[in-house]
């Protein structure tokens, strides 16, 4: 077997979320690079890797050629889950995609959806809305991470079907149980960052000209500042640019 595959760091956010002895069925495998880290590390015992277009999976096909793993690693062209069969994967993956579209996936073909053990994801966009999605659809978020790269924030979902859990709050949703409960590093410096470009928004509002849409933009402004200062609250932090929580 070739060298080991090294991971991005929001892709080895994506894998350590995988249960360990799963089979795994990877939507949108781009190059096939968690595919191939998830069997050469022993996290699966198998890897299902699927990507709409063609280009990507000849990339894959060449990069786990090279890594000796075609038994362990099966490439599929899908739009979605639409190539794939119930009972073929424990653990679905899918990252690197906006959270619409990954919403579209996961309800399109429900059946298929609720086969899988555990959903691990990675919206990166909508991702509010994406966790209430997956709460309208009986799931419940048992672990989360997030990471900084290159100037971005990931959050990475691992969600699980039929156990009971509270309804989330409106802080919960938007910036996740899980990373609120862990009073996670990075979560603290998203919300130091979204309150200093609510600051800067205020600070332009300030000097505009009245009408109905400032006025409904100074409404939601204090709206997502409030939210901001209660999840700043939760997580027991001090300060948070200009908030000082006493």
């Amino acid at each position: 077997m070739s060298r080991q595959v090294v991971l991005s760091a929001r892709m080895q956010a994506v894998a350590d979320l995988v249960t360990t002895g799963n089979r795994v069925c990877d939507v949108g495998c781009d190059h096939g690079y968690i595919s191939i880290y998830l069997v050469q590390n022993r996290k699966a015992p198998c890897v299902l890797a699927m990507d709409v277009n063609k280009g990507p999976l000849q990339r894959a096909s060449e990069h786990i050629k090279a890594a000796g793993l075609e038994k362990y690693i099966t490439l599929r062209l899908s739009d979605g889950l639409t190539a794939f069969r119930k009972g073929e994967a424990d653990t679905l993956v899918c990252a690197g995609m906006g959270g619409r579209l990954m919403q579209r996936i996961l309800e399109r073909e429900p059946d298929k959806t609720f086969s899988f053990q555990e959903l691990v994801l990675q919206p990166q966009s909508e991702i509010g809305e994406f966790r209430r999605f997956l709460e309208k659809m009986g799931y419940s978020i048992e672990d989360e991470d997030m990471i900084l790269e290159e100037g971005k924030f990931y959050p990475v979902i691992k969600a699980v079907r039929g156990k009971a859990a509270r309804p989330m709050t409106q802080v919960q949703v938007r910036f996740g149980p899980v990373l609120l409960e862990k009073k996670h590093a990075v979560l603290m410096k998203f919300l130091e960052k979204e309150w200093n470009s609510c600051l800067a928004i205020s600070s332009e509002l300030t000097h505009a000209e009245g009408g109905a849409r400032v006025e409904e933009r100074r409404r939601e402004l204090e709206q997502d500042m409030g939210y901001l200062r209660q999840a700043a609250g939760y997580m027991g932090m001090e300060e948070l640019h200009g908030y000082t929580n006493d």
